[in-house]
């Protein structure tokens, strides 16, 4: 598995393709079941956070997070640079959801929002800190900002590197740069990046403590092997180490 240096994913200049990006390549998925628990488990620690009011989701993907939100937000826009994920989710999702197809860049929005989520986003933008001051801007005065990205220090990913098959934690992998990653964040650079865009972080952690790789997380799932407790225990150990687990969230205010 060829790697690039992260930096170098970050500063690329190449025209972008983001519907391509969105679609999975090779012999891995790009989204698992894992991640559909990684998503409920984030909500849990978002939730003594979330208020009422109109919500902003910042990619949706398949809209996997979005239905989750829209239990919760009535008032929910989604803005994805993909057509075709956007696409995908309106034909999964209610059609009363407000759907925008623009780059975080350049999109213009015509309100301030409550709550917004940047879920397993922010390592796919090229400026990450310029992307999070924007962002910011679209909040309401006493609004937040929740995110989660994959964590580079997860255990499956530090096996990863004593096998030889990535150089090391906080490598982007050809993979993951044809998905449109440009960072693989760990708990310092991700807060480095928060507090350089002018956010105040309320909340920073990890989510679920995760030793094995998504697909095989998924393959035991359906042999019965890992269960919903297990996953629950494993959700708790994050807690005492969260340097440890699949991703890492955070909640924020301006």
């Amino acid at each position: 598995m060829n790697v690039t240096d992260p930096v170098s994913r970050s500063n690329s200049n190449a025209p972008r393709d983001f519907n391509k990006e969105a679609v999975a390549t090779g012999e891995r998925l790009y989204s698992y079941d894992f991640d559909n628990f990684v998503r409920q488990f984030a909500l849990r620690k978002f939730d003594p956070f979330l208020r009422p009011g109109a919500a902003l989701e910042l990619g949706c993907h398949a809209g996997g997070m979005t239905r989750l939100l829209l239990e919760r937000f009535p008032d929910l826009t989604v803005v994805d640079a993909a057509a075709n994920a956007l696409e995908e989710a309106r034909r999964l999702l209610p059609g009363h959801l407000q759907f925008v197809l623009g780059t975080f860049e350049q999109v213009v929005l015509p309100k301030r929002y409550e709550s917004v989520f940047m879920i397993n986003v922010l390592e796919h933008v090229d400026d990450a800190v310029g992307i999070l001051a924007r962002a910011r801007e679209w909040m309401t005065e006493n609004g937040r900002m929740f995110l989660v990205v994959p964590n580079a220090n997860a255990p499956s990913r530090q096996i990863a590197v004593r096998m030889g098959l990535i150089s090391n934690n906080q490598a982007v992998t050809d993979a993951e740069a044809s998905n449109g990653h440009r960072r693989t964040y760990a708990l310092d650079t991700f807060y480095r990046d928060l507090r350089a865009s002018g956010l105040n972080v309320e909340s920073l952690g990890g989510l679920v403590f995760k030793g094995l790789a998504n697909y095989q997380i998924d393959k035991a799932l359906a042999a019965g092997i890992i269960t919903q407790e297990y996953l629950e225990a494993c959700f708790d150990l994050g807690n005492v180490y969260p340097d440890l687990c699949a991703s890492l969230f955070a909640v924020c205010s301006r």
